[in-house]
Parts: C-alpha cells; sequence; structure tokens
C-alpha cells in the first residue's frame, strides 16, 4: 500500500550525488532541410488563402483568421522550441546533404525525392483540394 514520508524520512535515506559536469547533447532539428517545413506551411496557408479568397462571405473571415492563427502556431510553437535553451550544435539537414546521402526511415533509406514526396504530398493535396472545391464553386454559381 502507500506510505506517507516525512521530509526528515526522505532526507535521512537520500543520496545526494553531483550533477554531471557535460550534459546530454539533443538535437532538436526535425532532420529534415528548412525549405521543406517552409514549403508545408506555405501550402496549408496558401489553402486558407484560396478559401478565403474563393469564398468571400463576411461570415467566414473570422473561421479562416483563426485557421491561419492555427497553422501558424501548429508550425511556429515548434520552431520555437528548437532554439530553447540549452544551446545544441544539432544544425537541420542542408538540402545537399539530404539530396547525396537520403535520409534513413523505418521502412529503410530515401532518397531526396522521395523524402519529399513523402512530405509534402498531403498538403499539396489539400492545397489542390482547395482550388478544386473553388473552381467548382465558381462553376456553378
Amino acid at each position: 500500500m502507500s506510505k506517507h514520508l516525512t521530509r526528515d524520512l526522505v532526507a535521512e535515506q537520500a543520496v545526494i550525488v553531483k550533477a554531471p559536469a557535460k550534459r546530454h547533447e539533443v538535437d532538436r532539428t526535425f532532420e529534415l532541410p528548412k525549405g521543406l517545413y517552409g514549403a508545408t506551411v506555405a501550402l496549408y496557408l496558401g489553402f486558407i488563402a484560396v478559401m478565403a479568397t474563393g469564398l468571400p462571405t463576411p461570415g467566414l473571415v473570422i473561421p479562416m483568421a483563426i485557421f491561419a492563427v492555427f497553422v501558424v502556431a501548429a508550425f511556429g510553437v515548434p520552431t520555437i522550441w528548437t532554439k530553447l535553451a540549452p544551446e545544441t550544435a544539432s544544425k537541420a539537414m542542408p538540402f545537399a546533404k539530404l539530396r547525396s546521402q537520403g535520409i534513413q526511415t523505418l521502412t529503410g533509406r530515401l532518397a531526396a525525392k522521395d523524402a519529399a514526396v513523402q512530405m509534402l504530398i498531403l498538403p499539396v493535396i489539400i492545397f489542390c483540394w482547395g482550388v478544386a472545391s473553388i473552381t467548382i464553386a465558381a462553376l456553378v454559381r
């Protein structure tokens, strides 16, 4: 069962050790080039822009603004997180290195074009879906 441990009892049993001199190196780069993440954000915001300009209804102004804020927050918070302390020596992979070496995934090594397709396929489909929806709405009017 559970037992209440007083501060004095814990202090008697505690062993205090010094922190290690070398800190653990943390990699917060997400491993792929920044341009791929920028393209993802641009495609999601492009979808919102296409929908907002294609359906210019006053009732959709606030929801579209909220969607845009959510997209910026969803990608902005991790971007801020990569720059937080402690400082790290890890840097995002340059696109040239991705092109020459590819990237290792759980299903095997991917070439640069395959990794880019795998990462951007959903944002591209969503953007094209927005363009198709607006085109259909314009033709039906």
